[in-house]
């Protein structure tokens, strides 16, 4: 009897151990990241054989890398693509200081000029709250806005070499104006690039325009792919072209109807323009690695240069910087301008007007 009880003890002993050793095993066939995980083991190549009978899509990724990384990262590049494409667009940002109409009596006549304290632009939030507008999809700080280092780079271009110098086209062509005539690009955005480097070209500053259509597809506005279309047609210009330091993608912003940008300089009805960059960071995302752009600081401070040569000279004529978190065109060169010149509801002799101080201010900066 005594045996029999001892027997009945250790075999209940060795059940138990038994079932805990099923239980771990068990644990390690259906959740092996887990078990690797708690029991502090890292190896389960042992284990290989009988995980791929019974799991099959376990055999299935020992056997084949899935991209599940690629997969995800493609539609995140996809996406933000999409976004970037339609999205340089201002006109839910900051609007009571951005784009108000500028009233005369507001507005220097432009007979005397303007100078800024250095002093004050390197106070981060000075320069910061008085020329810039960080559209709330994006950041940026005193590192990437430094003004001794923005002022110091040299925009200057080499004009004793022969050859086009600025490059200007327009990533969304069909873009047009309050009295623009349909099917007459004179009176479109394209038209303003032309009139502009038309300026540019009798000032002496070599220039090309570059008419290409990248925002219609199948005869239908279609701007999904503008962006991506648009670098390939310019890229396939600055090849043939090593002589161009410059390239600016030309547009037209959109701003509700109750917004009129406008200001008088001279005497003239002038339309506004503003300087946009992109940063390539969203807050969403974070620094965004499909849309690298290694000219970013070199963006910020041509447009920061044009910004203070237009205040000097023009007092009124520009909006403040716009700061966005896409790439749009401005990774080709470093001397890259996004300029939004004036929106839907100005005239076609405003934006000729604006265009004009445009060409002036240029040479400012580049010459």
């Amino acid at each position: 009897m005594k045996y029999k009880v001892l027997i009945i003890i250790l075999g209940g002993v060795l059940l138990l151990g038994k079932i805990h050793t099923l239980r771990e095993y068990a644990e390690k066939i259906c959740y092996p990241t887990l078990y690797y995980s708690v029991y502090g083991q890292t190896d389960c190549k042992g284990d290989d054989k009988l995980l791929k009978s019974i799991l099959p899509l376990y055999d299935y990724m020992s056997d084949n890398t899935l991209p599940i990384a690629d997969v995800e990262d493609s539609l995140t590049y996809e996406m933000i693509l999409a976004q970037q494409e339609n999205d340089e667009y201002t006109m839910s940002e900051d609007l009571e200081t951005v784009t108000q109409q500028t009233k005369p009596e507001q507005t220097a006549q432009n007979t005397q000029t303007t100078e800024v304290s250095i002093d004050k632009l390197r106070d981060f939030n000075y320069l910061l709250s008085h020329y810039y507008t960080v559209d709330s999809t994006t950041t940026i700080g005193p590192d990437q806005l430094n003004v001794d280092d923005l002022l110091k780079r040299d925009m200057q271009i080499d004009n004793t070499k022969k050859g086009p110098k600025i490059l200007i086209f327009h990533t969304h062509s069909q873009e047009a104006f309050a009295d623009s005539k349909s099917g007459d690009s004179n009176t479109s955005i394209v038209g303003m690039g032309r009139y502009l480097s038309e300026l540019l070209n009798a000032k002496g500053i070599e220039t090309l325009h570059h008419n290409g259509v990248y925002d219609l597809i199948n005869g239908k506005l279609d701007r999904s792919k503008a962006y991506q279309m648009a670098e390939a047609g310019v890229k396939e210009i600055l090849n043939q072209n090593p002589s161009i330091e410059v390239v600016i993608d030309l547009h037209r912003d959109g701003v509700p109807e109750t917004t009129h940008l406008v200001t008088e300089i001279n005497g003239k009805q002038t339309g506004k323009i503003m300087f946009f960059n992109g940063l390539s960071r969203t807050k969403k995302n974070g620094n965004i690695e499909y849309l690298k752009n290694p000219y970013i600081q070199d963006n910020l401070s041509f447009s920061l240069q044009m910004q203070l040569a237009a205040e000097k000279l023009y007092p009124g004529l520009t909006r403040r910087i716009y700061l966005k978190g896409y790439r749009y065109s401005l990774h080709m060169m470093p001397k890259s301008l996004l300029i939004e010149a004036g929106a839907q509801n100005n005239t076609v002799e405003e934006m000729k007007n604006s265009m004009e101080l445009l060409a002036n201010i240029l040479v400012e900066v580049l010459l």
